[in-house]
């Protein structure tokens, strides 16, 4: 997680929240004191001044009621004394007005040319309309950089009441805003020093505040990453406190139930790495989330390619099923066909849909099962019923044939009566033939057999087994014999072994043409420990495509010549079951046209003679 840098901390916003309220206060607060200051100052100005005008026009009037002569000073003279008497720092300039605004006199000898003249302010003018009310105007001087005021007062006499004039002061108020200037300087101090303090408090209290969160962020942080044995520390029992007390609480119960999680989890993950079948999982939307070892082997895909890949996709359904089908198929299963290494394997499906406790569908599982071989046991014993109800049906008919045609007159002729007779023995020895080799493959399936084993010097069995052969072939057919001299034994049973070369020479002889050759090898490999024993013939041989079907049931490669011969079909199966059992292996090898090579191993021990001469 990113640091937070100062100015997006919870510290800064708490102290600039604090700061903000702060100035709010003090500007509402100031502007405010400000104005009732200045109300205040500007009033107690003016009515200082005016008590001090009022004094003024009381010795103006005083000497304005005065009689007057040749020897004594001029009215001009009188109110000059008066102003030069009462002079204030403040007062700019004092005009005395007669009734009718003329000036008679004013304080200073500057613009003397005004006296004697009306004056044609405003001020005097609503002076002349009311001369009851003193009038006073306030502005800035813009020439002189000052605020002034302008007052004009009435002077009465006091027996008469008589409207005599009117003084008109200018006076400055510099002084005045001086002192407000003053004022706010320190109230802008106060303010300056209020924010420091009240930021370092701000920032103080939001540490208290604040710390208790940053110290829960960071276990918020160590409880992404798993980590749950960090605590939150307690600093109070206040609701940020309970607030932490409550995250602890909560790291608890996560640990548990991440402990429990994680325990189902590897549970569930072990039963699915070990199933032999293979599990697919989705989302809500058939995308692959899970699949085990099986299923990719199964599917023949790499787990990189299948996780996120549409479930129907990886099924090839894409063209008869949607993912909303399959959410359907829940009771039923499909069957899949998957090619691999150029062998086609059968799949067996299984759907189930994950729900939420109201029916929500979040996913799918799929689970897959390799029915291949089953598949194969259930058509090979379909076909084995079908070739021993064939099998058997086509000497019983014939059977039943000769037999009808005895009953109807046939065993009275002498000569069709040897003839239909012979036919009926030979396919009854057929069919005895046909249910020997049944059982006998029977006795091999259920494991119902007994071995009487004895060791053997192979290569004498085998040139035994070739010269009674030998002595009893009908067809010109010669026997090229590769047989090693040096005595290799070999515990089998005996009868069953001879059984195997019968059957494998008997089939050899059956498809030599007449003056071919038939070439027995006997092989040792002293590395393995094992006899190499292999019979050729020169006969049409095998197509390729059933080399590897001969060892099968019932399969022929000539039908109609097998059964001509006949052969059951059974004989190189029944070879093959009884090489096994002797822990050895038999193999074809074929090429159409030049003959086919029939090769089966046995383990062997080298001479015996000394154990046969201590016996």
């Amino acid at each position: 997680m990113n640091k937070v840098g100062f100015f997006r901390s919870i510290h800064f916003k708490f102290a600039a929240i604090f700061v903000l309220l702060l100035v709010i206060a003090i500007q509402i607060i100031g502007v405010y004191f400000v104005r009732q200051l200045e109300t205040s100052l500007v009033n107690t100005y003016k009515d200082s001044t005016n008590q001090w005008i009022d004094v003024l026009s009381y010795n103006v009037e005083q000497e304005m009621s005065k009689s007057r002569n040749e020897s004594t000073p001029t009215l001009e003279e009188d109110i000059n004394r008066v102003l030069a008497n009462t002079r204030r720092e403040e007062i700019l300039e004092i005009r005395v007005l007669n009734s009718f605004s003329d000036v008679i006199t004013k304080s200073d000898s500057t613009n003397s040319d005004i006296v004697g003249k009306k004056i044609r302010e405003s001020i005097i003018k609503n002076f002349l309309i009311n001369p009851e009310k003193t009038n006073s105007k306030q502005y800035y001087d813009d020439e002189n950089d000052r605020r002034v005021l302008i007052t004009v007062t009435p002077i009465k006499s006091r027996e008469s009441q008589e409207n005599l004039g009117a003084i008109y002061v200018l006076s400055s108020m510099d002084n005045v805003y001086g002192q407000i200037t003053t004022i706010n300087g320190i109230l802008a101090s106060g303010t300056g020093m209020a924010l420091v303090v009240t930021a370092a408090l701000g920032v103080f209290l939001a540490r208290t505040i604040t710390h208790p969160l940053t110290d829960m962020r960071k276990q918020a942080v160590e409880l992404a990453k798993g980590n749950f044995s960090r605590k939150v520390k307690i600093y109070g029992f206040d609701e940020i406190g309970q607030l932490a007390s409550s995250f602890n609480h909560l790291t608890h119960e996560l640990e548990e139930a991440q402990l429990m999680t994680e325990g189902e989890r590897k549970k569930l993950s072990s039963v699915i790495a070990y199933m032999t079948d293979g599990v697919i999982a989705t989302n809500s939307n058939g995308a692959i989330v899970l699949l085990n070892s099986p299923a990719l082997e199964l599917l023949n895909v790499s787990r990189e390619t299948a996780l996120e890949m549409p479930i129907t996709s990886l099924l090839g359904l894409d063209d008869h099923y949607t993912f909303e089908n399959l959410l359907e198929l829940q009771q039923e299963s499909l069957v899949l066909e998957i090619e691999k290494d150029g062998d086609v394997s059968v799949l067996r499906v299984n759907f189930s849909v994950i729900q939420k406790e109201h029916g929500i569908n979040e996913g799918l599982i799929a689970v897959i099962y390799d029915v291949t071989e089953q598949e194969k046991i259930d058509q090979e014993r379909r076909e084995f019923v079908a070739n021993v109800s064939h099998e058997l049906r086509t000497p019983l008919t014939t059977i039943r044939s000769y037999l009808e045609a005895l009953a109807e007159g046939a065993l009275e002729n002498k000569d069709l009566a040897p003839r239909f007779l012979s036919v009926t023995q030979n396919e009854t020895e057929r069919m005895i033939r046909l249910v020997n080799d049944l059982l006998q493959l029977s006795k091999f399936d259920s494991k119902d057999y007994q071995f009487n084993r004895e060791w053997i010097n192979f290569p004498r069995l085998m040139l035994l087994v070739i010269d009674r052969f030998e002595m009893t072939k009908e067809q010109h057919v010669d026997f090229i014999r590769e047989v090693p001299i040096k005595e290799y034994y070999v515990e089998i049973d005996q009868d069953k072994i001879i059984q195997i070369l019968d059957n494998i020479i008997s089939n050899a002889l059956k498809y030599s043409p007449e003056g071919g050759h038939i070439t027995f090898k006997v092989n040792a490999n002293e590395q393995e420990q094992l006899l190499y024993i292999s019979v050729k013939d020169e006969g049409v041989g095998i197509p390729k495509k059933d080399i590897d079907k001969i060892f099968e049931r019932f399969y022929r490669v000539d039908k109609a010549r097998t059964r001509k011969l006949g052969g059951t079909g059974l004989g190189l199966a029944i070879a093959k079951e009884m090489v096994q059992a002797h822990g050895g292996d038999i193999w074809a090898e074929s090429e159409e046209g030049k003959g086919t090579k029939i090769t089966f191993t046995l383990p062997y021990r080298e001479e015996l003679e000394d154990e046969w001469d201590e016996s």
